[in-house]
């Protein structure tokens, strides 16, 4: 079993519909329509959401999908309408909320692989092959990929695992037409990430897009480029063989499965409560991501 360890209580605010709460962000429906997207503190690993919060995600994730949607805007429109907090929402709402339009979504996740690491390895290290596709000979922990693929995945409920699907597979559901269109603006997208990123010293190895349809055009949702959502290392500690050190969540789950925390990641128990170090330790990569992609100062 897995999913909340205490699932929140949904902020009601005038005027606004509560639809979902996710893992990190929590979604609304306005008496307009459009969709309103708030992006929490909350974190999670090995399908739990956990307890602890880490101060300033929300904030970090969005501001730095902001970036990142201007950034790839000739590739592929966004959802995003307005970044104003509706009346009468928190004021804690600042920094963290999308107004969007409202996408017919597609059930896929669109994974982009630039490099070799975790499920992908998994498979690698048995078959030769990341979600079916075959790769050379010779490639190991962290190695990049002759080319970046395309690893599609069929998203799962709060609490299960996304299942990684072969591509064929999405073309027989969704259609063959549309699966191509992701698998290329998918590649596309990673393609021009990992170029900025490689620039400002980081190595995007790997990443998920959600997309939508609004009348009949692919439109991106969600978050992109995130430390939630990609595997970002540093390029001047980059080295294949062992695993790098990441801008991500892997401080969260090195503690998990750890003797000191004490939790069986294969039992029935949630997790315990991280210790403020590694919460302090958390923010401060996620910090650290941003202000290096950006250029600019997290106040």
């Amino acid at each position: 079993m897995s999913g909340f360890v205490t699932k929140p209580e949904p902020v009601q605010v005038p005027g606004l519909v509560h639809l979902h709460t996710g893992k990190v962000r929590d979604l609304y429906r306005t008496e307009s329509g459009d969709l309103v997207m708030v992006a929490s503190d909350r974190t999670s690993a090995y399908d739990w959401v956990l307890p602890n919060e880490i101060p300033d995600k929300g904030r970090i994730l969005t501001q730095l999908s902001l970036w990142w949607f201007e950034r790839i805007a000739d590739l592929v429109p966004n959802h995003v309408i307005s970044t104003e907090v509706p009346a009468g929402a928190p004021a804690d709402w600042k920094g963290r909320t999308l107004i969007c339009r409202s996408l017919d979504m597609i059930p896929v996740e669109c994974v982009a692989r630039g490099y070799l690491a975790g499920s992908g390895l998994e498979e690698y290290r048995d078959s030769r092959t990341v979600c079916g596709i075959a790769l050379p000979e010779g490639l190991d922990d962290g190695s990049e990929l002759p080319a970046p693929v395309y690893t599609p995945a069929l998203k799962a409920e709060v609490g299960e695992h996304d299942e990684n699907v072969p591509y064929e597979e999405t073309a027989r559901r969704i259609g063959a037409e549309l699966a191509a269109q992701l698998r290329q603006t998918t590649l596309a997208v990673y393609s021009r990430a990992r170029d900025i990123a490689r620039d400002r010293g980081i190595v995007l190895a790997d990443t998920k897009f959600e997309f939508g349809l609004l009348d009949g055009e692919l439109v991106i949702g969600d978050e992109v480029l995130t430390p939630d959502s990609s595997r970002f290392w540093p390029a001047d500690q980059w080295e294949p063989g062992h695993p790098q050190p990441s801008f991500d969540k892997q401080i969260i789950r090195d503690w998990l499965t750890s003797p000191a925390s004490g939790w069986d990641r294969r039992g029935e128990q949630p997790p315990p409560e991280l210790p403020a170090e590694v919460v302090e330790k958390v923010r401060a990569k996620y910090v650290e991501a941003y202000e290096r992609l950006t250029g600019l100062s997290w106040a």
